[in-house]
C-alpha cells in the first residue's frame, strides 16, 4: 500500500500553485471548489475566497479537495466552511435533476429552493454561479431543446411546440424561438428561409471558415470550406459574404491572433441547455487560464457529466470565440481539439504571453 506521505503527494500534485495563490489571493470565489487552502500556522483549511486575514505565502499549501486537506491532518475552516462547496454542488445538480423531470411546469424558485434546503434568494444567486444561468432560464432552454428535436421529426410546428412541455404557442414565440435562433418553421426546413454568409480568411493557424447570420457568428472552424454549411443548414440560403461580412471576419481574425483580449463578438448559435452552459463556462474562463472537463461539468450544474463536458467542446460551433481551447484534463493533459493539438497549444501560448504581458503593465 503506498504510504500516506505518497498518497497525499497525489492529492497535490496537479496543483498549478501559482495560479492558485493569486486565486487565493484575490478571493476568487470561481476558484472555490477547485481546490482547498491549508494554513500550516492555523492548522486549518479554507476556501480561496475564504474573507479572513491571508496567511504568509510559505505557511500555505494547496489539496484538491477537503478530504485530503483532512488526510494531511487539517480541520475545516468555521468562517467559510469550504466543505460546504460539495454540498453546493449536490444541490445544484438536484435543482438541475427537478427541472428536467418537471420541464412540462415550471418549478417557482421558491419551491426549487426548499427541495435543496436554501433560501431562494441565496440558491437563485448560488445557481448561476454554478452553471452561468438562472433557474428559469435553465428552464427555458430545455424547452426549447426539446422543441428542436421535436422539431426534427414533425411536419408541423404546433405539435411539437406542445411536445416539449409549452402551454401554448404563444409562449413558445415569447421565449423559446429567440433561443433557436432561426424560426420554428424554418428549423423543420432545414434552415429554409434563412441567409448565411460566409468566407475564408488567412490566419496564421491556417484558413478559416467564418459564417454568420443576421444575428451572429454561426460557424467558426479551421480547414472547412462552404460544403459544411450545407451539411449543417441544407436548405437554408447560403452565400459568399463580400463587403457585408468583412467587418466581422476581420474582428475573428483578430480573436484568432490574440485571443488574449476580449472581442465581444456577436453569436448565433444554438446547443442542448448543458451544452450551451459548457461554452457560457468557457468564455468566463480568464484568458490564460485552463479549466478540467469536471470543472466545467460542475460549473454547468452536473459533476458527474465529465465525458459529456468533454463532447460539448467537441460541438463548440464557433472555434476560438467559445474558446474550448482553454479545457483540459484533470489531470493536466491537454485533452483533444477538433482542429489539431498544436493550434491548442498556440492559442494557449498566446493567452499566456498577453495575460503576462498584461501584468507586467
Amino acid at each position: 500500500m503506498a504510504s500516506r506521505s505518497a498518497y497525499i503527494k497525489r492529492m497535490t500534485d496537479t496543483i498549478d500553485t501559482a495560479a492558485a495563490w493569486e486565486a487565493f489571493a484575490a478571493r476568487d470565489r470561481n476558484a472555490d471548489g477547485r481546490f482547498v487552502v491549508a494554513v500550516a500556522t492555523t492548522g486549518i483549511y479554507c476556501r480561496p475566497s475564504c474573507p479572513a486575514r491571508h496567511p504568509k505565502r510559505q505557511n500555505v499549501s494547496f489539496y484538491r479537495d477537503g478530504a485530503a486537506a483532512a488526510a494531511a491532518g487539517y480541520r475545516a475552516c468555521l468562517r467559510c466552511k469550504p466543505d460546504a462547496v460539495a454540498r453546493d454542488r449536490v444541490a445544484v445538480a438536484e435543482a438541475v435533476a427537478a427541472i428536467e423531470e418537471n420541464d412540462a411546469a415550471a418549478i417557482a424558485l421558491d419551491d426549487l429552493a426548499a427541495r435543496v434546503g436554501y433560501a431562494p434568494h441565496h440558491f437563485h444567486r448560488l445557481f448561476k454561479r454554478a452553471t452561468g444561468i438562472t433557474p428559469a432560464a435553465y428552464a427555458r432552454g430545455l424547452k426549447a431543446r426539446r422543441v428542436a428535436e421535436a422539431l426534427s421529426g414533425e411536419s408541423s410546428v404546433t405539435p411539437a411546440i406542445y411536445e416539449a412541455g409549452y402551454s401554448a404557442p404563444s409562449r413558445f414565440y415569447a421565449h423559446g424561438a429567440k433561443r433557436l435562433g432561426m424560426a420554428p418553421g424554418a428549423w423543420v426546413r432545414g434552415g429554409a428561409g434563412e441567409t448565411i454568409r460566409w468566407t475564408i480568411a488567412g490566419t496564421s493557424l491556417g484558413p478559416l471558415l467564418i459564417a454568420a447570420t443576421e444575428k451572429g457568428l454561426c460557424r467558426v472552424s479551421f480547414a472547412e470550406d462552404a460544403s459544411a454549411l450545407a451539411a449543417r443548414f441544407p436548405h437554408a440560403r447560403i452565400e459568399p459574404g463580400g463587403v457585408a461580412l468583412a467587418e466581422l471576419a476581420a474582428r475573428v481574425v483578430a480573436a484568432v491572433e490574440s485571443p488574449d483580449r476580449d472581442h465581444d463578438l456577436p453569436l448565433d448559435v444554438r446547443g442542448t441547455a448543458f451544452q450551451e452552459a459548457i461554452w457560457q463556462a468557457l468564455r468566463d474562463v480568464p484568458a490564460g487560464e485552463t479549466r478540467s472537463y469536471a470543472e466545467l461539468a460542475a460549473i454547468a450544474g452536473s459533476p458527474g457529466a465529465v465525458r459529456a463536458a468533454g463532447t460539448a467542446c467537441g460541438a463548440n460551433p464557433v472555434a476560438v470565440v467559445i474558446p474550448c481551447h482553454r479545457a483540459q484534463r484533470a489531470d493536466g493533459g491537454e485533452g483533444g481539439y477538433a482542429y489539431g493539438l498544436e493550434r491548442k497549444r498556440v492559442l494557449r501560448a498566446r493567452e499566456h504571453d498577453g495575460r503576462e504581458r498584461a501584468r507586467r503593465g
